[in-house]
């Protein structure tokens, strides 16, 4: 499809847990946008500060990525390796790796370390029985966990989470959850995974945006799911962070930004990703991928400017879209010119992602183009958007012409209840 034809045509269509570092959680109040970052310790500057006390005299395994840096961007194994007082003994790297060099949906295999000639074990796509083999396998007593989520369910770090809790579970390992704050802040949105969609993008239920950091989730799901699956609680201490208040998100902190896989590059990114992550579940729109604003441009070959403007008709909270064109390099559409919009938050406190994302869609719906991604391996869950939605229930809803607030209408009892099920496992006010 050629440049001009977009440019001129139109279409009419709790259990026991110890935590560290909780003392220092500040009650103040934050400000709408900070003048200047405040200085929040993650668990891991905590845990330095400390001499590394929490793991003396144990061997250590160290799940983690690039994100796992302190305020100077050095590593939490390069330090630990360099540093006498720890004796750590293994790396098991998640999904894009240890390093970070794997792309989507890929790891790095198992392998020596150049910089510490410790063993990395390719933990991508373990499940419990693989991480109880490799746990064995290296000798480990206690697992540190110390990777910056981004605070949406189907992103797959919050999974390697679970997984090696419920394994440490089950061969009476210690657990120990390095915490960072939440980059799109504390508040959930969004619709509850249901047991019948879970999957490697969902494997709990959880909410779509969870408003949750990583030690909380572990505290949670210690709490709520392992008794069950592992049949007892792990033995779990999160090292807390000190200075972090649950609705501050990255731009108010001074914590460093490292990209966590290579299509979230900045914080701008986190936070539209629980929603217009959503497009993956599109086969004829694409997420951005292979463009340099992956998740904030969307688009496909058949869709036009009409689009953006019936959104920006919306007078939806926070955001504005503008008219965007791009070609992407790789997955969707490489190659192809793709037509849309570019998603710019204009205040990051008023604006729902999910509400965004869910206008979105149904905007898009009205284009005859518009289909949903269908896999094939799947014949009993084929549409890849309800995987990542938890149910049925959006698309059929969409489908069948729901409006947007029918749409999130639809959800709200059951936010309500999660809600109440995650305080008792808060960390931060």
């Amino acid at each position: 499809m050629n440049r001009r034809r977009f440019l001129t045509t139109t279409t009419g269509v709790l259990t026991t847990t110890t935590v560290l570092g909780a003392s220092g959680v500040t009650g103040a109040s934050p400000a709408s946008a900070a003048p200047h970052p405040h200085r929040v310790r993650t668990g891991l500057q905590v845990l330095i500060d400390s001499g590394w006390a929490t793991l003396a005299g144990q061997r250590v395994g160290v799940i983690s990525n690039p994100t796992g840096v302190d305020s100077r961007y050095r590593h939490a194994v390069d330090l630990m390796h360099a540093d006498d007082r720890v004796e750590v003994v293994a790396v098991f790297g998640p999904e894009h790796g240890f390093r970070g060099s794997a792309q989507a949906g890929d790891g790095e295999g198992t392998g020596i370390d150049a910089r510490t000639g410790l063993t990395v074990y390719d933990a991508y796509g373990a499940n419990q029985a693989r991480w109880e083999q490799m746990f064995t396998q290296s000798g480990v007593d206690t697992i540190v966990f110390d990777i910056q989520d981004v605070g949406a369910r189907f992103y797959t770090y919050i999974w390697t989470l679970y997984d090696s809790m419920v394994a440490a579970a089950r061969q009476g390992r210690r657990y120990v959850v390095l915490d960072r704050p939440n980059p799109i802040g504390g508040t959930a949105y969004g619709p509850l995974m249901t047991p019948a969609y879970t999957s490697g993008v969902g494997k709990k239920e959880i909410v779509q945006q969870h408003g949750m950091t990583v030690g909380e989730l572990a505290r949670f799901f210690n709490g709520e799911f392992l008794p069950a699956e592992a049949g007892r609680a792990v033995e779990l201490e999160v090292v807390a962070c000190r200075g972090w208040h649950r609705r501050w998100q990255a731009v108010d902190t001074d914590v460093p930004w490292v990209l966590p896989s290579p299509n979230m590059p900045t914080p701008d990114t986190a936070l539209v990703y629980p929603g217009t992550g959503m497009f993956e579940g599109v086969a004829s729109i694409s997420e951005g991928r292979g463009t340099t604003r992956p998740f904030e441009l969307i688009g496909g070959p058949e869709l036009d400017y009409h689009w953006g403007d019936r959104l920006n008709a919306l007078g939806l909270p926070g955001v504005e879209f503008r008219e965007a064109y791009f070609t992407p390099t790789f997955s969707k559409f490489t190659g192809q010119l793709c037509a849309g919009v570019e998603v710019k938050v204009t205040d990051r406190y008023a604006y729902d992602p999910i509400r965004t994302a869910v206008a979105m869609l149904v905007e898009a719906r009205r284009y005859p183009s518009f289909a949903w991604r269908v896999d094939s391996w799947d014949s009993a869950r084929p549409y890849w958007i309800d995987k990542l939605t938890g149910s049925t229930r959006l698309r059929t809803m969409i489908d069948a012409g729901a409006t947007v607030d029918d749409v999130i209408g639809a959800w709200q009892q059951e936010l309500a209840e999660f809600n109440a099920r995650r305080r008792p496992y808060l960390l931060y006010r």
